[in-house]
């Protein structure tokens, strides 16, 4: 059976060498997707909390991944996002949801929040993403 849209997108985020750090799990519905983290402790700040840039990141993936499912030929890039963080994370696992909030010609929108342990929101934050020309082909890792 070969893979659907989903899982190669899904593939193509696990490839990349940045997830190679996190070894974070992505899951890819149409409009939505999943990323379950085990916090660790390398990405604090110097109070021992998560850094903020790792909130970014699966805030980011997240939304974006919602907005990529829904675009079949191509990888979408962010043009911007905002982001409000609610609470500290001191550790734990954490899952960040994103969803597709519309879909544009040329832009989406999408949101996104994370979770703690307890269901608790600590961060969201929402995106515009643009179509690109950059084909999804199994150079990316979309395979």
């Amino acid at each position: 059976m070969a893979p659907t849209h989903f899982e190669k997108l899904a593939n193509m985020y696990h490839q990349a060498p940045i997830n190679e750090l996190y070894g974070n799990r992505l899951t890819v519905s149409e409009g939505a997707s999943e990323i379950v983290w085990e916090v660790k402790p390398a990405f604090f700040h110097a109070v021992a909390a998560l850094h903020g840039s790792a909130y970014f990141k699966l805030l980011d993936d997240a939304a974006f991944f919602a907005a990529n499912s829904v675009v079949m030929d191509t990888f979408v890039l962010t043009a911007s996002f905002h982001l409000h963080f609610l609470r500290p994370v001191l550790g734990g696992t954490i899952r960040a949801e994103g969803t597709l909030v519309t879909e544009g010609r040329h832009l989406l929108v999408a949101e996104a929040t994370i979770y703690d342990e307890e269901g608790n929101d600590v961060a969201f934050g929402s995106g515009t993403f643009a179509r690109s020309s950059i084909p999804l082909t199994e150079d990316i890792g979309y395979a």
